[in-house]
């Protein structure tokens, strides 16, 4: 094959750990350039994925430096992907709506149209469908027309997909009709009754040793220190408890008076026998969400993280613990890039039939 030519190539823009590499790549595409801000993530992506990655900002990438990095002409790209830095359109987010960060949904659409793939597959936060998103959303898809694609949007929720976690996102997915005459977004395959489960993720898992300086027998699977306050909370939480459970004396002051207050997981224990909730940057802290065991007194380790998101045992994490957290929390699960990566390999050898026909799903924001 021409070094400037490859029709399975993938660039992976703001790359994070991994995650969407990793997914595309089991569904027989080839990440070929990643680029990412963070410099541990970065280390753990050349760890797992491979030394294409490059640490970098946004600011220092051009379609020109990739294509001279990788050999790979404009045009002959199969998919351009990535997910943009969401903290600016998060639900969760106070103040005014605009955020820096948001014009990276831009940046990100001028690098992917400049390589002139055959798709362009960006995944975000929902809410970038919404009010928060709208402006940024309006313009990126005003250069997805102008160039000449077609494209879907809609949220999905990971768990349908057979990931042990309910985590819903926004995707993006454009193809460039002049090469590709249509595409279908993979059907769902698993609801109420037939989720993967917390027991299915990491019911297996042997317990962490009390000493988080001993070596764990699988990479990252070590026991978050937890204040003495915070072990006594947690022992009492009940099975799939939380905050509510926890006696008076051991609430937090803000919580006292507040117990209508919407963040009702905060010291709360997943179930065995459903989806994990959002895994988020912050996972391995039982007091910021339901992060805790469901049965032993502790919040979940990176590696029960990393399984919930659908990462193998064999790919480890590269950095203090808050940052592999991050890392972990931030990442598109494996197997949703993998489900929807089937599909677009399938579009790009011609083996997809039909065109789309699937609504944008309305967003609560």
């Amino acid at each position: 094959m021409s070094p400037t030519s490859d029709p399975r190539a993938v660039a992976d823009l703001f790359c994070g750990a991994g995650g969407l590499s990793l997914g595309l790549k089991q569904a027989g595409l080839e990440p070929t350039f990643a680029f990412d801000w963070d410099r541990y993530a970065c280390e753990s992506y050349r760890r797992n994925i491979g030394a294409h990655v490059v640490h970098a900002s946004a600011d220092e990438i051009t379609s020109e430096s990739i294509i001279e990095r990788t050999g790979i002409q404009r045009g002959a790209w199969a998919v351009v992907a990535g997910g943009p830095p969401c903290q600016g359109f998060s639900i969760q987010r106070r103040g005014v709506p605009q955020d820096p960060r948001n014009d990276l949904v831009l940046r990100f659409g001028e690098l992917a149209l400049d390589l002139r793939p055959a798709f362009i597959f960006m995944e975000n936060v929902p809410t970038l469908l919404g009010v928060r998103g709208a402006s940024e959303r309006h313009a990126y898809l005003h250069m997805l027309e102008e160039a000449g694609y077609q494209h879907i949007e809609r949220v999905v929720d990971a768990a349908s997909f057979g990931v042990p976690q309910h985590r819903r996102r926004a995707v993006l997915l454009a193809w460039n009709t002049a090469r590709v005459s249509g595409f279908s977004m993979p059907t769902p395959t698993h609801g109420q009754g037939t989720f993967t489960t917390v027991r299915d993720a990491i019911g297996d898992l042997p317990e962490p040793p009390e000493d988080p300086t001993i070596e764990p027998v699988l990479s990252n699977h070590v026991r978050v220190r937890i204040s003495e306050l915070n072990r006594v909370r947690i022992s009492h939480v009940p099975y799939g408890g939380g905050r509510l459970d926890l006696p008076a004396e051991l609430q937090l002051p803000c919580h006292v008076n507040a117990n209508g207050h919407r963040h009702l997981d905060v010291f709360g224990r997943m179930r065995w026998e459903s989806p994990a909730p959002t895994i988020t940057a912050m996972f391995d802290n039982f007091s910021r969400g339901r992060f805790a065991h469901p049965v032993q007194d502790r919040s979940i380790t990176s590696r029960e993280g990393a399984r919930l998101q659908t990462f193998p045992d064999d790919y480890a994490f590269v950095g203090p613990k808050k940052d592999v957290a991050r890392q972990i929390g931030n990442a598109v699960p494996p197997l949703l890039a993998r489900k929807i990566g089937v599909a677009l390999r399938q579009a790009i050898d011609g083996r997809q039939e039909g065109q789309l026909t699937l609504p944008l799903e309305l967003v609560a924001v």
